[in-house]
């Protein structure tokens, strides 16, 4: 009904502009609410207050004139003047009932728009180091990122997901040099692992698959290893010069090829796994973009180049900075170390520059947090570039604390173990895990609780959602085993016998899912979706336990088959939009 009533007034404003009362270069927003005091109407435009000014008109007189310019529509039964020139909508009651005829007649296309008109999108999320399994921090962005991404995609955007691979870098060198060294114990070398290196058991792992594979082809004496070595921080020394010492050493003793060879190997294991827990989460990707691609392919040098001649790079001790502090940053940043090292700062420019020369129209990054303050000095990079700066969005995602009922899980030890994504998964199921994750906004710090998510009962908020589903999964199975059938056309006809308040209240709501959509879609509030289908499934389930479906009277039965059946498809178009399944039993 908003997109029937945002059709009336923009012909409306076409024949004000045709009479002159409108210039032919505006472009009006339409703005339609819902009304919260019924005497007000079902809907209100503040269209006559929004364009007054433009054209130096009193907003009520505007309004009159809009109103007057008004199509007649058989599902409007009348059109108020309110207050300073709010224009309010009053719907006939038996409209209502064509809801349900849509969304039968559009299935799962209903509640899909076309608002985002094609235009490119790309969304980065999840980006994590391929130093180490994803953890269940991860999780939030990943399962925030895929939904963002696909309510975008439903409401009209090109959407493009993209996954940043930082395959390059010292944190990279830490980890192949942390495999190496369990490597060599493998081989049977006694090693003093570095406090600074990878410690999960993963690493073991790693390293003894490598060994079986190539059994003593990458060993060195460790005596040779660690000779010379600075001291690591247990012993007094600096743990940041040990492992670079290390990593130095590594390569001196491997060689470029035989380095890269494990290095190689090491990366590959860990995005391979990083690849199967993420599509096994409902995520996947149209692209896994390499951090090392921008340097072999010139691009960290070509970007820095755009910033040197337009004058934004100096050198200062032996360095080259960045001087993002006149374009919003707090601080000038190293791009160029003294050592001729670019940063990783300099590699996300380049990136940056990369998705600017795809020509997406909107570049949205999920990032941690954590990562707040990364955000100015990457808006002045762009602004740097030449790109308008406001085509980036950053979404940032708190994390989230696990709770096993009252008592909060331990995430992390010092062994360098921390709960993973998959064991969530395993725990609560993929269904769970995604739902709980956007359940609240994403920059609202969020408890999981596990006793929660596994428990099968209606303060299961996911449980309880599904179930509704099923519930009318079982209706339908209850008509075959009464030998009766479902008359769609009758039930059509007859939907005006749906005067019972839970009715209305269902037919209300129903109505509300592509605007729903529409906003959750525009405003990167997946928790919106949540909220309503919750809704959709509370009044579905208070209509359930308050009347009976398959009664005698033909007419009403399938009336109420019909307007089950419909929120049968809603919650099924909810569930798919957030990669959620729909259990026919429960």
């Amino acid at each position: 009904m908003k997109k029937k009533i945002e059709e009336l007034i923009l012909q409306s404003v076409e024949t004000l502009k045709s009479d002159g009362v409108l210039a032919q270069e505006i472009i009006p927003n339409i703005n339609i609410d819902r009304t919260r005091d019924p005497q007000h109407g079902d809907f209100a435009s503040n269209l006559a207050l929004m364009l007054a000014k433009q054209v130096s008109t009193n907003p009520r007189q505007l309004a009159e004139k809009l109103i007057a310019a008004l199509p007649q529509d058989d599902a409007i039964i009348k059109v108020e003047l309110a207050g300073p020139g709010f224009i309010n909508f009053f719907i006939d009651p038996t409209a209502q009932y064509q809801i349900v005829k849509q969304i039968h007649d559009e299935g799962r296309k209903f509640g899909l728009s076309h608002v985002g008109a094609g235009k490119k999108v790309q969304v980065e999320f999840v980006s994590a180091n391929p130093t180490g399994p994803l953890h269940v921090g991860h999780g939030r962005g990943a399962a925030y990122g895929s939904v963002v991404a696909d309510l975008l995609d439903a409401v009209g955007f090109d959407v493009h997901r993209e996954y940043y691979v930082n395959d390059a870098g010292r944190q990279m060198d830490i980890l192949a040099t942390s495999i190496w060294l369990r490597y060599l114990e493998e081989c049977g070398e006694v090693v003093h692992f570095p406090s600074n290196g990878y410690r999960g058991e993963y690493v073991r792992e790693i390293a003894n698959d490598i060994h079986n594979n190539t059994n003593n082809d990458y060993r060195r004496p460790a005596e040779l290893v660690f000779e010379d070595i600075p001291l690591d921080e247990p012993a007094g020394g600096d743990k940041e010069e040990h492992i670079d010492a290390l990593i130095a050493r590594a390569k001196t003793l491997l060689g470029a090829s035989l380095y890269q060879d494990f290095f190689q190997i090491g990366l590959d294991n860990i995005l391979d796994d990083i690849k199967i827990d993420l599509s096994e989460f409902g995520v996947n990707y149209q692209e896994w973009f390499s951090e090392r691609q921008l340097m072999d392919d010139g691009s960290v040098e070509k970007a820095l180049q755009r910033l040197r001649d337009s004058g934004h790079l100096y050198e200062k001790d032996g360095a080259t900075w960045f001087a993002c502090a006149d374009l919003g940053d707090e601080k000038d940043r190293v791009v160029v170390r003294d050592n001729g090292q670019s940063t990783y700062f300099a590699s996300d420019i380049a990136y940056h520059m990369n998705k600017l020369d795809r020509g997406f129209d909107r570049i949205i990054n999920v990032w941690g947090a954590d990562h707040h303050g990364y955000i100015p000095r990457v808006r002045a990079a762009m602004t740097a570039l030449g790109a308008d700066e406001s085509k980036l969005k950053v979404l940032l995602v708190q994390f989230a604390s696990l709770y096993r009922g009252e008592e909060k899980v331990q995430m992390s030890t010092r062994s360098g173990e921390f709960v993973t994504l998959r064991q969530l998964r395993n725990e609560v199921g993929k269904d769970a895990a995604r739902f709980f994750y956007v359940m609240r906004r994403s920059e609202q710090h969020m408890d999981f609780d596990l006793k929660l998510a596994t428990s099968r009962s209606n303060e299961n908020p996911v449980f309880y959602v599904q179930y509704a589903y099923a519930r009318v999964c079982s209706v339908l199975r209850q008509l075959d085993e009464k030998n009766l059938e479902r008359d769609l056309l009758l039930g059509m006809t007859n939907l005006a016998l749906l005067t019972e308040e839970h009715e209305t209240n269902l037919l209300g709501t129903l109505s509300r899912y592509p605007e729903t959509l529409e906003r959750a879609a525009l405003q990167y509030e997946p928790h919106q979706l949540i909220q309503y289908l919750r809704e959709l499934a509370t009044e579905f389930h208070t209509y359930y336990n308050a009347h009976q479906f398959l009664v005698d009277d033909a007419k009403i039965r399938n009336a109420r088959l019909n307007l089950i059946c419909a929120v049968k498809q809603v919650l099924a178009n909810g569930l798919d939009l957030l990669n959620i399944n729909t259990p026919e039993a429960m």
